[in-house]
């Protein structure tokens, strides 16, 4: 292979290890600020209005909020391929409606799937209800697009949680683009906790993967090296 395209090839590479680096130290950078944020809004809990929970500009935001409102009888959302524990199953969501503020999704916890993955029923929380908990943007739901799948029951068994798609299956004129996450001391629901980061990397294991995509990067530049220099000497010798 001639020098200049050898030379090529492993610049292509290098370029695109060092592209994935700084992506995955982008995303610990982006990790440790949601960390930061949530921590001081957990530690302080000073309860914001519900109703801006439906404020665009907020929808990536953490807060602290309480409000007095009811379940309605409707479908259950299930957000598949959530695990808790090392276990595999789902996290369950109904939509909870408070005056004065917009429709949104409350997490009532997670619950396992046995092998068969037959869904469980998820039980309606009856009578007005008084929560206090979260507003916190919806977990990722990576970079494939959100499925949502009515299940034999009504409930809908979904891979991600699209607002927008969501009322429109929910027959609701909106639904706030955050979601509550009430107080895990609260007597409702199923397993819970207010983990930032269900299911998804910690910034810790995102910037070792930065480094080993930089390491990879110093390799094939070294490697690349060395080759030249043996063909320098070769071609000197002839």
């Amino acid at each position: 292979m001639p020098l200049a395209v050898g030379w090529t090839l492993a610049l292509i590479v290098i370029a695109l290890f060092c592209g994935l680096g700084t992506w995955q130290l982008g995303r610990a950078q982006q990790k440790e600020a949601m960390l930061a944020a949530s921590g001081k809004i957990l530690s302080e809990r000073r309860p914001v209005p519900l109703d801006q929970a439906a404020r665009p500009g907020l929808k990536d935001d953490y807060a602290w909020t309480a409000a007095r409102g009811r379940f309605p009888p409707g479908p259950a959302v299930l957000l598949d391929n959530q695990n808790h524990d090392g276990r595999a199953g789902i996290r369950a969501y109904r939509v909870f409606q408070a005056e004065g503020a917009p429709p949104l999704l409350v997490e009532l916890g997670w619950l396992p799937l046995p092998g068969d993955r037959k869904l469980p029923v998820i039980v309606l929380p009856e009578g007005e209800q008084d929560l206090s908990g979260l507003l916190a943007p919806p977990p990722a739901g990576g970079l494939v697009k959100a499925v949502s799948a009515p299940q034999p029951g009504g409930d809908r068994l979904v891979t991600g949680l699209d607002m927008p798609a969501l009322a429109r299956e929910l027959g609701l004129p909106a639904l706030a683009p955050r979601v509550f996450r009430p107080d895990p001391a609260l007597p409702l629901g199923y397993a819970r906790d207010l983990d930032i980061l269900p299911n998804t990397l910690p910034p810790e294991r995102h910037l070792g993967y930065a480094v080993q995509w930089f390491g990879l990067a110093l390799a094939v530049f070294i490697t690349a090296l060395v080759v030249s220099r043996r063909g320098r000497r070769r071609r000197q010798e002839r």
